[in-house]
Order: structure tokens, then C-alpha cells, then sequence
């Protein structure tokens, strides 16, 4: 693969030639196999393409510096597709199932594992099939499940540049109880907003702040950092909860941060600005620093000195050491494959 970083396409738009693949029928999942990556047919009354019964999982695996692979806290990605597929009243995986699927694939692909600091970003995608487009207060009794791999290259290879950001107070991501469901509808929900937001105001991405509280931006749990101290919203279901954040917050009070998880607002967030830090984490980018703070009157608010802070880069070059296989390991959370 190229080491040019100008000829290496765009995030998710390179797939690995091989997936993985199993069916749901007759209340039953069925043997999962390997096959080429290709397109697939899929009925015109498909439940997925009426009601939008899907949800997904996004993380990574790397190639170290002796050539090895491994998968980073794939156990937690398993969990949360599950618990996306309940909440959609989707057929659960089995987790032994998935696992194997994931390990199996990214085995046969492992020569397209891209090398430090690239990965391969696997992508399960799960989706009603059951063909009935009366079904709409009905869950698919059928149902398909695909492991997708993505070879793809360090997010800020140009180097990190401070973002951007809208502030929304008035309008949700999503409905409420589905915020914490890693499914299409909410990403296609936030879609919107951020492009009006993007031609009026030039930003980058839209944190929704609903009645004034602070939650998310549309595809990434956003973070305060000042003074060895880390504010973030406290889980709930109105908003996705990040593998990365949860690693980023346990590797923080393993260095001694004061990590807090609660409710605040627009209001407290202005004024930690003024001198601290915002970022924003994710599978992507890992951690991504805020610059800018655009109101609903076009104010611009500065974040710190308006570029990206030194602590958002410490801690997220600390852990994409650990991604990478330079750092110690401490919590188990990388495997090989």
C-alpha cells in the first residue's frame, strides 16, 4: 500500500478484499463464513431499508513494529453491538460468534493491515431483512450480520488542527432513549443540523447542548481538560458510550487526573474555556482538540490560546502508544490476533 499520505484514499472508503457473514432465520443464527468483499443482493421490502432496524461498531486493529496484529478492546465493541441490536429489538448475536468473525477476518486480511501509524478499522453492521413493508410496529425476524474491514491511515497525518465547533442549544441529536443505540437514524438525525451549520458558520462538527446541557457533537463525545482535571457528561441513554472516552478517562485517573462524569452546561463550559482545554474523542480520531466555539450568534469563543491544547495531545499520544504496542499495556486491552 502506498506510504504517500496524498495518494491513500479517504477514511472508510478503502475495504479489505474478504468479510465475514451470518444469517438469522427461523430463530436461529446461522454458520458464519468468509467470503469476497462484494456487493450483495437484498430484497426491496428488506425490514432495514423501511424502519431502519441497523445498527454497527467501529474500532481497530494494528500492526506492530515486530509485525504482529492486535485487536484494541474488541470485548467492549461486541457488548455494545448487542446491547444496540436489543434495544432495536434486532436478533442478539451470539458473542462467541462475533468474536470469531472479527478474529477470523481480520486473519484473513492481515497482510492489508496497514503499518504504524496506520490500522485496520473493522466495521460489524447489523440489519433486519425480513422482506415486509407492513412491518412497522413489528421487529425483523430476519436478520444479517457483517464484519467489514478498512485499512486506514493516522487520522491527523497533516498534523492535528484545532476544530471548529457549533454550539446547538436547542435541539437533540436524537430521541432520548435511542441516543445510546450506535445505529444510522441517529447519525443521519444529526446530519442535518451540522451542514446548516457547516455553510452558515464554517464549522466542523455541532455539539448539541439540548435546554442548555452539554452532551455530544454527531459523531463524538466531547471532553473539558484543565489543570490535571477532566469534565465530561455523566452516562445516560440520551448519548453513545464511547470505548475511547471510557479509555481516555481510565488512563487519565491512572495518571492522577480528577476525572468528573456529570451534567453541566453551556454556561460552565464558556468559562472553562477561557483558560482549559475542549476535545473531542472517537475510533477515528482518537482525541481531536477544539480551537473555536461558534455561538447560535455567530460569537466566536476561543478555547485556551485557540489551538489544540497540550494536554489533549499528551493524552492522546499516550494512547494510541498503548493502540501501537510502544507503551505498556496495563489493562489488557489489546489482543492479538
Amino acid at each position: 500500500m502506498s506510504t504517500n499520505p496524498q495518494a491513500r484514499p479517504a477514511f472508510g472508503t478503502l475495504l479489505a478484499d474478504q468479510m465475514s457473514i451470518a444469517t438469522y432465520r427461523d430463530g436461529a443464527w446461522g454458520t458464519d463464513k468468509i467470503v469476497p468483499t462484494a456487493p450483495m443482493p437484498m430484497h426491496p421490502a428488506a425490514h432495514v431499508l423501511h424502519y431502519a432496524s441497523t445498527c454497527f461498531e467501529g474500532f481497530k486493529a494494528y500492526r506492530w513494529a515486530d509485525g504482529s496484529i492486535h485487536v484494541f478492546r474488541m470485548d467492549r465493541h461486541v457488548e455494545r453491538l448487542r446491547q444496540s441490536a436489543r434495544l432495536l429489538s434486532l436478533p442478539v448475536p451470539d458473542a462467541a460468534q462475533l468474536e470469531r468473525m472479527i478474529l477470523g477476518t481480520i486473519d484473513r486480511v492481515r497482510a492489508q493491515v496497514p503499518e504504524p501509524h496506520g490500522a485496520l478499522y473493522m466495521r460489524p453492521v447489523l440489519f433486519g431483512t425480513m422482506p415486509n413493508i407492513g412491518a412497522a410496529s413489528q421487529p425483523s425476524n430476519e436478520a444479517t450480520l457483517l464484519v467489514l474491514a478498512s485499512p486506514v491511515w493516522d487520522y491527523f497525518a497533516g498534523g492535528m488542527k484545532p476544530l471548529r465547533i457549533y454550539v446547538e442549544s436547542e435541539r437533540h441529536r436524537t430521541a432520548e432513549h435511542l441516543g445510546i443505540v450506535k445505529t444510522g437514524g441517529n447519525y443521519a438525525a444529526a446530519m442535518g443540523p451540522t451542514l446548516a451549520a457547516k455553510e452558515k458558520h464554517g464549522i466542523d462538527q455541532v455539539l448539541f447542548c439540548p435546554g442548555g446541557s452539554v452532551q455530544e457533537t454527531g459523531a463524538a463525545n466531547f471532553l473539558l481538560i484543565r489543570d490535571r482535571h477532566i469534565l465530561t457528561r455523566a452516562l445516560d441513554s440520551t448519548f453513545l458510550h464511547g470505548v475511547t472516552r471510557d479509555s481516555l478517562l481510565h488512563m487519565a485517573r491512572q495518571q492522577g487526573f480528577r476525572v468528573e462524569e456529570r451534567v453541566f452546561d453551556v454556561a460552565e463550559m464558556l468559562e472553562w474555556v477561557r483558560t482549559g482545554e475542549a476535545a473531542l474523542s472517537g475510533t477515528a480520531a482518537v482525541l481531536a482538540g477544539v480551537g473555536t466555539l461558534v455561538l447560535a450568534d455567530g460569537q466566536e469563543i476561543r478555547v485556551g490560546t485557540g489551538e489544540v491544547g497540550a494536554v489533549t495531545q499528551q493524552l492522546r499520544a499516550a494512547l494510541v502508544a498503548i493502540q501501537n504496542g510502544v507503551a505498556p499495556d496495563p489493562s489488557g486491552w489489546t489482543r492479538r490476533v
